[in-house]
């Protein structure tokens, strides 16, 4: 899986296999997955650190959370897996947690720190 820590798109990524979803197009529909603590989805949050995609129709996500033993883990895990799931072509999904590099504000899209500010959250 890609180690890059960068919540954009990473540019030396494969095109994905004909009849499967890009990155970009897995990145969009992990859009929905949001914690219940933080009113920003993990995209923008910065949560996922790579994206990978094999030709038999197997997304594999890294992704990291806010804090270490996040009580809602499981939560996200399985709402991620939904999300991806629905992506014509895809066959099975695997979310895999990392803690390093540990994730911090600096992480997050634009659009995540402006939606945050937004909620009354400083950062």
């Amino acid at each position: 899986m890609s180690e890059d820590a960068n919540p954009g798109i990473n540019p030396a990524a494969a095109p994905a296999p004909a009849g499967l979803p890009d990155e970009a197009q897995v990145r969009e529909a992990l859009k929905i997955v949001k914690d219940p603590e933080i009113p920003v989805n993990v995209v923008d949050l910065g949560l996922i650190y790579g994206v990978d995609i094999t030709a038999e129709g197997v997304v594999d996500v890294t992704m990291t959370l806010t804090s270490v033993g996040c009580p809602v883990q499981d939560l996200i895990r399985s709402d991620a897996e939904m999300a991806v799931m629905r992506l014509d072509g895809v066959n099975r999904v695997n979310v895999e947690f990392v803690w390093t590099p540990p994730w911090s504000p600096e992480k997050m899209t634009e659009d995540g720190k402006r939606q945050m500010r937004m909620f009354g959250f400083n950062i």
